[in-house]
């Protein structure tokens, strides 16, 4: 009895570790990110990404990147935060640089789902490139690098998408190893 019930159970297991909504759980700085949570519900939860959650909550788009959407986020690591100059972060999370801070996160959000499937056929259609605005107003420019995509921004820029469609509730996030400049 005890070995058809662990036959059974290493079955079950085995068969939930299969089934889509476990394989499409994607790990971002050594959390899960659930595609039944939001992105900031997501987000807090990266280690990898303490620094853009703090910018989030102090430029005041915490409800907004909670609500329904839905939002492409181009979502910069701490590592990518860390390339600006010395005193960069400090000084734009200080209450009185809140628009230039604001300005600068919602260059990295772009309101609709883009995966990075949608993005590749995109850049395919348009001849190596596409253009997509931003919440901020402003123009990103997506191109293919080596079977995966590159965001151009408006200073020249270029960042690379390393942890593409980790899906949320409102929309997707895309791991970029830089920062966005309008």
């Amino acid at each position: 009895m005890k070995r058809i019930l662990a036959a059974a159970l290493t079955g079950l297991f085995a068969g939930a570790l299969a089934s889509p909504t476990f394989a499409s759980i994607k790990t971002v700085g050594g959390a899960p990110m659930y595609s039944q949570k939001n992105i900031v519900e997501n987000a807090v939860n990266s280690k990898d990404h303490t620094t853009l959650v703090a910018a989030v909550k102090a430029a005041g788009l915490v409800d907004t990147l909670e609500s329904a959407g839905p939002f492409t986020v181009f979502a910069p690591t701490n590592a990518a935060f860390g390339k600006l100059p010395a005193g960069t972060v400090d000084s734009l999370v200080e209450p009185q640089n809140k628009p230039q801070l604001t300005q600068i996160l919602t260059y990295h959000v772009v309101p609709g789902a883009y995966t990075s499937g949608r993005l590749m056929s995109m850049v395919k259609r348009d001849g190596g490139a596409t253009h997509l605005k931003t919440a901020e107003g402003e123009t990103l420019t997506i191109t293919a690098r080596h079977g995966g995509l590159s965001v151009r921004d408006a200073k020249g820029g270029v960042s690379h998408i390393t942890i593409a469609n980790v899906m949320q509730s409102n929309g997707v996030i895309h791991v970029v190893d830089g920062v966005l400049m309008p």
